[in-house]
């Protein structure tokens, strides 16, 4: 592509902007990241993946975005660091313990975790502060998921899968199964009832309170897919609980928590799939947006779904919107490879407002205007 073919591009999708976004802030690592972890409602954690030494960065969002009233008088524009410090190896996967100044991550080259220390407002260093042993000694690298009193729920396999209490080390529970299934997620849909998503589709669900076998239910349908993804919406009762499973051949399956068997909806996703890796891809219900879905990774964009109007029987389903920004702002990467999309984010309390990262190193802020209302509830399916 030329460059005054690439400057007409960016200039139409600026334009484009100016309808379907009501926010939109752009700001640039020095090096991608994989991880995008809220830490309150307007701070997010970020880390390099590299192979060498990397950044840990806290970052505040920018004001404007956060602005009732006339936001074109708010004078910050863009993000903000506010605490930072630095990794000896790639960060893979990043958590944060609800209720402490603490997250914990993993490098993806083994089953062990890091522990860090976000630092407060005597001091903006990020500190390492100490390490938790995995079960096993897989090379895919570990889940981790979080809850308040500093449990951390982690593992590689649905065979190693621990909850650990960080300040005294101690063990509190173990998933006992023969299967050794590489995961893909670990989410807690309670205080003590958690779901593990495993890269082959099958799904677990099981109860830290007791030592009962988990519930295991395979893929509805596995057809060509090699890899899964798995999400749970959020809610007060996990009776409510829905799950989206998500296949590298660009199916996604709804299922009620209650019958993870059966599929409530499933849909043919319009995504053009490329060579996906196992902790490349997200998908994500919007916390507070009924029915959404975010899907990045199997390409340069980020796409939401409104799950309400797939059905029962496999169809076909055009996302509700798409944020192409980071493709289009950058013709490729320096190594000639494509930009594609590392990691996105809801937020945990605006309807419409997502983080996306990709691997040229931009992180995008957006909020997303709904145009479906005008064009009918037909727009999201075809």
């Amino acid at each position: 592509m030329g460059e005054a073919e690439f400057d007409d591009i960016l200039d139409d999708w600026f334009i484009e902007t100016l309808k379907t976004y009501t926010d939109l802030h752009v700001y640039q690592l020095e090096h991608p990241t994989q991880v995008i972890e809220w830490t309150s409602g307007r701070t997010v954690c970020v880390a390099g993946y590299s192979s060498a030494k990397n950044e840990i960065l806290e970052l505040h969002l920018p004001l404007k975005l956060f602005a009732e009233e006339n936001k074109g008088l708010c004078a910050e524009r863009d993000f903000k660091v506010v605490h930072g410090g630095f990794t000896d190896g790639p960060v893979r996967c990043l958590t944060h313990v609800p209720g402490t100044r603490c997250v914990v991550t993993n490098d993806g080259l083994s089953s062990n975790l890091q522990v860090w220390d976000l630092g407060g407002d005597d001091s903006d260093v990020i500190r390492r502060t100490g390490s938790v042993e995995g079960r096993s000694v897989s090379e895919g690298g570990s889940r981790i998921a979080a809850r308040l009193s500093s449990q951390v729920l982690h593992g590689a396999q649905s065979s190693d899968i621990q909850l650990t209490h960080l300040t005294s080390g101690q063990t509190l529970y173990k998933l006992e199964t023969d299967s050794a299934d590489p995961l893909s997620s670990l989410q807690f849909v309670s205080d003590s009832v958690f779901l593990a998503g495993c890269c082959n589709g099958n799904v677990y669900v099981a109860d830290t309170r007791t030592s009962a076998a988990p519930q295991l239910a395979p893929p509805s349908s596995t057809g060509e897919s090699v890899l899964w993804w798995t999400d749970a919406s959020a809610g007060p009762d996990p009776s409510s609980c829905r799950v989206v499973r998500l296949a590298s051949s660009g199916q996604a399956t709804v299922s009620d928590l209650r019958n993870l068997g059966g599929a409530v909806s499933r849909a043919q996703l319009d995504v053009q799939t490329r060579r996906c890796s196992l902790g490349g891809v997200r998908v994500s219900w919007a916390p507070a947006l009924d029915d959404c879905i975010a899907v990045s990774g199997l390409s340069g964009t980020v796409q939401i779904y409104n799950t309400s109007v797939w059905r029962a029987e496999l169809q076909e389903a055009r996302p509700l919107f798409e944020h192409r920004g980071h493709v289009v702002s950058s013709q490729q990467s320096d190594d000639g490879v494509p930009v594609f999309v590392t990691s996105h984010a809801w937020h945990p309390e605006r309807q419409r407002t997502l983080l996306s990262a990709a691997s040229d190193g931009s992180v995008h802020v957006w909020d997303w205007v709904d145009q479906s209302a005008a064009a009918g509830p037909e727009l999201g399916t075809t």
